[in-house]
């Protein structure tokens, strides 16, 4: 059987187009250090290299939300660590206006601290963040927490939302406390034995204007209501560390399954560099021998069989 001397060009240069296309690829795994470059290089393991990728974003998704979590608790459990200084010292002062060796001018002179802690306690209840949001609002970041009725007595306006973000595959936190949860009311018991709810700061106004007047018996029941203020705010406080040591903790899970899922992605895209770099030198090695037959398939020619 003859061969023609175009067959045997075509042949020759398809064995060159297929070893450089071996060496391109080679070289493409090399500088991206990826053994799959495309899914049909390896339909499986492609399969299992995007469900590696979706899991990794995931989590760090999760991550995203934990830290933006974190930063709007911070914020709460800095305005209430401070709002539980504030409390603590209203009741060493109320505890100090209750005794008997004071006398009108001494409690009148408590009462102006108490106003000062007032103001204090009002500010550190209207926090806002970084862009402008009343943080104990609710979901009506826009309006103070706390503001003056047309009484002129400080009432809650924002409202009861509680949002949550998910920040694990199966877990899920608060994000917020609602100003009525470290401001909260308490119930106290009228003369008459009825009970009734009374504010934050109503309690406050009511132990100011019992200084004011001297009433021993009004200080004395203040003494008692700031307490339960206190033991409110402690809770709260409590409350909001909860939160930050379960997004500590999600944090580490997090961290810990990212790289874990790593090292399983690792394991299944990248590169073998010493075999690759084997395998780039047998192609390099099989291109050059192949493109010397080819240089010398070109020269055989009629003329040159003539001569």
């Amino acid at each position: 059987m003859q061969m023609s001397t175009s067959l045997m060009f075509d042949r020759a240069l398809s064995q060159m187009s297929t070893t450089q296309d071996r060496l391109t690829k080679t070289q493409m795994q090399l500088s991206s250090s990826k053994e799959v470059l495309t899914p049909s290089d390896a339909p499986d393991k492609s399969a299992i290299i995007t469900r590696l990728n979706t899991a990794i974003d995931r989590q760090n998704s999760y991550i995203a939300t934990i830290n933006t979590v974190k930063d709007k608790l911070s914020q709460q459990e800095t305005a209430t660590k401070s709002a539980t200084d504030v409390i603590t010292r209203l009741k060493e002062l109320s505890v100090q206006a209750a005794n008997d060796t004071n006398g009108p001018q001494d409690r009148k002179d408590i009462n102006i601290e108490v106003k000062q802690l007032r103001a204090q306690l009002l500010s550190l209840a209207n926090t806002q963040d970084v862009n402008g949001n009343y943080i104990f609002s609710g979901s009506r970041v826009s309006k103070a927490a706390f503001a003056s009725d047309t009484s002129g007595k400080l009432v809650y306006q924002g409202d009861q939302t509680v949002n949550s973000a998910g920040v694990g595959d199966q877990r899920q936190v608060n994000t917020n406390q609602t100003g009525t949860n470290p401001f909260g009311k308490l119930v106290r018991t009228a003369a008459d034995g009825t009970k009734q709810g009374v504010n934050f700061f109503q309690v406050i106004d009511d132990l100011s204007t019992a200084l004011e007047n001297n009433d021993v018996k009004g200080i004395q029941s203040s003494v008692t209501e700031v307490g339960t203020l206190q033991n409110n705010m402690s809770s709260s406080l409590a409350t909001i560390g909860a939160s930050m040591n379960t997004l500590d903790s999600q944090t580490s899970l997090a961290d810990d399954t990212v790289l874990r899922l790593k090292g399983t992605l690792s394991q299944a895209q990248d590169v073998d560099y010493t075999a690759a770099i084997t395998k780039m030198n047998k192609d390099m090695l099989a291109l050059e021998a192949a493109q010397s037959s080819f240089a010398k398939i070109s020269q055989l020619n009629l003329w040159n069989y003539m001569k």
